[in-house]
């Protein structure tokens, strides 16, 4: 791939990391900035907007860096696990997911909290993933399904840990939809601009 397909490729990421922010910030923090849209100041919610936009470039920067240190583990994991790589995968993705209700769970739950309620995260983070490594695979071929699963679920989760530690539910959300949307805009453009150049 040509170097200007990068440079394309990380400002392309950085855009719509920092655009899918600003919406999901006024989307989930709704009650927190529908005042401001009701009084009408305009100088306010430029600023809000502003901030999440900032926010939304370092959330992308998360990620794009998240990618690139994916390409490198996964030829390393072809070169020296060989045809194990794939149930390698398998095991830290079940791992990954087995970690996200347990732990948070031990340190996080109330005397009231119900286990189940921690399967929230891990399962959207799961059906979100089947579905992007669905695509993937469809668009290139059906080796590239485990993989793509593997690098929305895990690789997700590691960019996704300063929210994971503050378990603060409005940053929880807050920082994985970005995440997200910008991984699977990666994983789903690569091949393209790989066929492009």
């Amino acid at each position: 791939m040509k170097s200007r397909d990068w440079v394309r490729l990380f400002i392309s990421t950085l855009l719509v990391g920092g655009i899918s922010t600003v919406i999901l910030g006024f989307m989930i923090r709704w009650s927190e900035y529908q005042s401001l849209f009701i009084e009408g100041n305009v100088v306010e919610i430029l600023s809000v907007m502003f901030w999440l936009l900032g926010v939304g470039f370092i959330f992308s920067v998360i990620s794009q860096m998240g990618f690139f240190a994916y390409l490198t583990v996964h030829r390393f994991g072809l070169g020296i696990f060989k045809g194990l790589w794939k149930p390698v995968q398998i095991i830290l993705i079940v791992f990954v997911l087995f970690d996200l209700v347990y732990f948070r769970y031990q340190w996080f739950a109330d005397a009231d909290d119900r286990l189940l309620s921690f399967f929230l995260y891990p399962g959207f983070l799961l059906v979100f993933a089947l579905v992007v490594a669905y695509f993937k695979a469809k668009e290139t071929n059906k080796e590239a399904f485990i993989p793509a699963l593997f690098f929305m679920i895990v690789v997700t989760t590691i960019e996704w840990v300063p929210a994971l530690r503050a378990n603060e539910e409005s940053w929880l959300s807050f920082m994985l939809l970005p995440l997200l949307i910008c991984n699977s805009y990666q994983l789903l453009i690569l091949h393209r601009l790989i066929k492009k150049s």
